[in-house]
């Protein structure tokens, strides 16, 4: 039952972020610098776009005597299709965000992991396309690549699709502005903290 609420939650984020990808609005960034990633996964969304279209397509043809069954398919293609674009749309309104004191590391509506800047020990730009799965590493790579690497003081909580927890000491991630989120999260972490007021 969990897992079942968990699949509907994420599908209602996919379609919440087509009517956003339509409004031209993001989510999350507030007051934060967002850095896109999502560029790099459009040619792989239009080709599993044009697959569901043509075996759309090619059903209708085969199942034309049965229309029960020929009307079922085409909602069941239909639904993907629409699932597809907005798994795209979620990545283009979900960007990465930096504020002074966390980074946001997001794929889509599945992951959106919250590193505290004095957690990070080193940022930097490293192209990477093979990714192993090892413990404490988070590989979220967007057209098989990710352009960024944080190497982390201490571990931050990281929660799966379907909740499991992992503790992760580096993470991985694609970033469209490689070099400027590096250097973004280097002066953001250099910037001195605002002296408290004493009177309060």
């Amino acid at each position: 039952m969990r897992t079942v609420l968990v699949l509907v939650r994420h599908e209602l984020r996919l379609l919440f972020s087509l009517w956003l990808w339509a409004a031209r609005r993001r989510h999350g960034t507030g007051e934060g610098a967002a850095f896109g990633y999502a560029r790099g996964q459009g040619p792989m969304m239009l080709g599993f776009g044009f697959v569901i279209v043509i075996e759309s397509i090619m059903m209708s043809v085969l199942l034309r005597n049965h229309p029960a069954v020929q009307r079922a398919w085409f909602t069941v293609d239909v639904y993907t299709l629409v699932l597809i674009v907005g798994m795209h749309a979620a990545s283009v309104v979900r960007p990465h965000v930096l504020d002074d004191r966390v980074l946001r590391v997001r794929r889509a509506a599945h992951v959106d992991l919250r590193i505290p800047l004095e957690k990070v020990a080193r940022a930097r730009r490293e192209l990477r396309t093979t990714h192993e799965r090892t413990e404490g590493e988070l590989n979220l790579a967007i057209g098989s690549q990710t352009t960024v690497t944080l190497e982390l003081t201490e571990p931050v909580a990281h929660f799966t699709f379907l909740g499991r927890r992992q503790d992760i000491r580096l993470v991985r991630f694609h970033a469209e502005d490689a070099d400027g989120l590096v250097k973004a999260i280097a002066r953001a972490r250099s910037a001195p903290s605002p002296i408290p007021d004493p009177t309060g």
